[in-house]
């Protein structure tokens, strides 16, 4: 196997042969991902958490826990409110999954 100083690989590596350890770091990504988008559609409007969550009809926290790149309790129907709010849509796609070939 070829070194690597490629985070993504090197995880890719420890994880290929584990499904359960593979599993629990895509639902991390995935959450941090989430956590991302709302917080990049949010400044890229100029809101604060507080003004987001004003315009959503619920308190600053809970947008500072959705921008969280650990919380695990993501919903669809707060993602549409969200985008809503900031005039825009929630898209969904699936998409094969793409394993890396072993040589």
């Amino acid at each position: 196997m070829a070194k690597t100083s490629d985070a993504i690989k090197i995880i890719d590596r420890i994880t290929s042969t584990d499904p359960e350890l593979e599993d629990l770091v895509e639902e991390a990504s995935i959450n941090a991902e989430v956590a991302q988008l709302i917080y990049s559609a949010r400044t890229s409007s100029g809101l604060t958490q507080k003004q987001l969550a004003l315009l959503v009809g619920t308190k600053q926290p809970v947008i500072a826990r959705l921008e969280d790149a650990d919380y695990e309790g993501h919903s669809l129907s707060m993602l549409q409110k969200i985008a809503q709010a900031l005039n825009q849509r929630v898209v969904i796609h699936l998409t094969p999954i793409e394993r890396e070939q072993s040589a």
